[in-house]
């Protein structure tokens, strides 16, 4: 039970897959004027060095991502043309799915493998990195997020707009089942390595299960007219979906497809002890700062969503 634990926690920060962009967000949020603990990634500098060079274009372009999204809702609200508003609106979607399509490539990458030599460099360079399956996983994040912040919208917006939000719910949902059964079934014929944790502990099937049982909840929810529900099962569904994403890599980092030998693990990549103890020191202090923040901002805006003289 100590060990599924252990892996819940690994899943869910391995598919945020934060050492990989752990310099852009403390780069990007430093601009924006947010504390962050994204300097992490030094207690996984092993990993980090090795992916850094790998995925450097992707973690570049994420970079670029995230601070276009940052400056589209700063600026969308300084002129009131409606043209301006439809660039910016379109800039930050943009900005939006990239970002997204980006974290799906990386993780269908690393669940497949990469072309890594033994000095690990990659073989093929970055063409090598976007091959059918990476793409389709990234497709599948884009759709995931799409559905997810449908209904979001849906909780938060009423009248017609909240309307035009379920519908696109319905629409997303459509696609993500789709693309669900499809990335599910090309993982099981081209990665089923990603098997083996299940056999070592079968109470993860539990997960499976529930994650099965949130992704049929949420038409239902939808058709009972529930959109907070709905959107708990998607929730439900993320969280799950970074579970299975560390049951299928625990305990690799990095693996090779060409060379074993440039393989790394999660003891291999790890710093030393000592840095290990600074950082777990430094997220106990930090984490509940964070999710005060956090908790505060939700209360602050909570309820509907009003526009009015202030909105953006």
């Amino acid at each position: 039970m100590t060990t599924l634990i252990t892996i819940l926690f690994f899943g869910i920060a391995y598919g945020m897959i934060l050492y990989l962009v752990s310099v852009g967000l403390s780069v990007t949020m430093g601009l924006m004027g947010f504390v962050n603990l994204a300097h992490g990634v030094f207690a996984m500098l092993g990993g980090y060095a090795t992916v850094l060079s790998t995925f450097y274009l992707p973690i570049m372009l994420l970079m670029v991502s995230l601070i276009g999204r940052a400056v589209s809702i700063e600026l969308r609200s300084k002129h009131p043309s409606p043209l301006w508003r439809t660039y910016w609106d379109v800039s930050f979607a943009l900005s939006s799915a990239l970002v997204t399509f980006l974290f799906g490539v990386v993780a269908g990458d690393l669940i497949l493998g990469l072309p890594l030599r033994a000095d690990g460099q990659l073989e093929g360079g970055v063409l090598a990195l976007l091959h059918p399956y990476a793409l389709g996983v990234g497709a599948f994040a884009v759709i995931t997020s799409a559905l997810h912040g449908a209904l979001f919208l849906a909780i938060k917006t009423e009248g017609e707009l909240a309307a035009r939000a379920k519908r696109w719910a319905w629409t997303s949902f459509a696609l993500f089942l789709v693309a669900y059964l499809g990335v599910t079934i090309a993982t099981l014929v081209l990665a089923p390595h990603a098997l083996e944790n299940f056999s070592r502990w079968p109470l993860a099937w539990v997960v499976v299960v529930l994650n099965a049982l949130a992704v049929l909840n949420v038409p239902r929810a939808l058709t009972h007219h529930s959109a907070s529900y709905a959107f708990l099962s998607s929730s439900a569904v993320i969280a799950a979906l970074c579970f299975l994403f560390g049951m299928a890599m625990f305990p690799s980092l990095v693996v090779s497809r060409l060379d074993p030998s440039a393989s790394l693990d999660l003891w291999a990549a790890s710093s030393s002890p000592t840095t290990l103890a600074i950082m777990r020191n430094v997220a106990l202090l930090g984490m509940p700062l964070v999710v005060t923040y956090t908790l505060i901002v939700h209360w602050v805006f909570r309820g509907k969503v009003k526009l009015g003289k202030f909105s953006y």
